[in-house]
């Protein structure tokens, strides 16, 4: 032993490095994937999502966000569960008639903003949805909903008459519904295919976000159409590959549980909440006409879902959820304390 070294510096030197190739193989890394660009509010929350796990577990478990997405976003769902991805977020609504609970939070007027009906969605899910395991084959990390409006390229929207003349793209669940029961022209589509159908007069318009106009690009939009707490409102699930989630030592574990839940909610829903303010601001910015429902467009959509109502808790019953009508009034009930 080298005798300028005192012999304490030089265990503490040599039980260094023996560490060293534990603490390497005990670092985890998360393949996220992302089907919408790196400043969209969800790509943005699950950077975020990820920088804290990084945090929590102090380097020990960190994310490699991927340069392209696994899947298309219809795809995304399978793609985590067959572990194409260890995380990414999926729109229930992408995958016609899987997913019958979650469309509980899609009807229109569901909260002022994202934040109050996902923290109230998320206590539904938890109690209500999680247990019937809809979302069988993957770990849901947190679910979350945001309000969409009415865009077109056309004409002002002031009524249903109006709404129901044009050919608008649609996320799918409960607005498919609302489709039939209004007499809407729609067609299913992903969010990131809205430009173009637009752009070349395949469809006239769009059931979007507001924030979507500037993150996607949506320039061919001329006119807004705003109803209060949403012209419908789309639930997401920020999901995780439960095999990946199994390896994870107890630590990281916990870590990734105590980072779920409401926290996802709130995460992803605040996000939402910012860039609709900033889509917004980018309305009136650039001179798009916005028309603010009027009592009587909003009386008259609240009275033709009834039917709509109806059938979703009937469905949501013969899968197997109890008193699905008083879940959707719990669910209510539970946006209501939050204004």
């Amino acid at each position: 032993m080298n005798p300028r070294i005192p012999p304490t510096a030089a265990l503490a030197a040599l039980a260094a490095l023996a560490a060293a190739p534990l603490l390497a193989q005990a670092q985890v890394v998360l393949n996220a994937s992302a089907w919408v660009p790196a400043t969209h509010a969800l790509s943005v929350a699950e950077k975020e999502w990820c920088d804290a796990l990084d945090k929590e577990t102090q380097g020990g478990v960190k994310c490699n966000i991927l340069p392209k997405a696994v899947a298309a976003p219809a795809g995304t769902f399978d793609a985590v569960r067959d572990g194409l991805a260890d995380i990414s977020f999926s729109v229930d609504g992408y995958s016609p008639g899987r997913f019958v609970f979650t469309q509980m939070a899609e009807f229109p007027f569901a909260g002022k903003n994202a934040e109050v009906s996902s923290v109230a969605y998320q206590k539904i899910y938890d109690k209500y949805f999680a247990p019937l395991g809809e979302h069988r084959g993957v770990k849901v990390l947190g679910v979350y909903t945001n309000p969409g409006q009415i865009f077109n390229t056309r004409k002002p929207v002031t009524n249903n008459a109006e709404l129901s003349s044009l050919k608008m793209r649609i996320p799918g669940g409960t607005t498919a519904e609302m489709a039939k029961a209004l007499g809407w022209n729609v067609a299913l589509k992903p969010a990131t295919e809205a430009y173009e159908l637009m752009s070349t007069g395949v469809l006239d318009g769009t059931f979007i976000t507001v924030e979507a106009i500037k993150s996607l690009n949506l320039t061919p939009v001329k006119y807004a159409t705003l109803v209060p707490g949403g012209a419908f409102n789309t639930t997401q699930a920020f999901i995780m590959n439960p095999a990946k989630y199994n390896s994870l030592s107890a630590q990281h574990k916990a870590a990734v549980d105590k980072l779920s839940g409401e926290y996802v909610a709130r995460l992803f829903a605040r996000g939402y909440d910012r860039a609709d303010q900033i889509g917004l601001e980018h309305l009136k910015a650039t001179n798009i006409p916005i028309v603010e429902a009027s009592p009587a467009f909003v009386n008259d959509l609240k009275e033709k879902l009834r039917p709509v109502e109806a059938k979703w808790a009937e469905g949501a019953e013969a899968k197997g959820l109890k008193n699905a009508k008083a879940v959707l009034e719990e669910f209510r009930a539970e946006v209501a304390k939050a204004h």
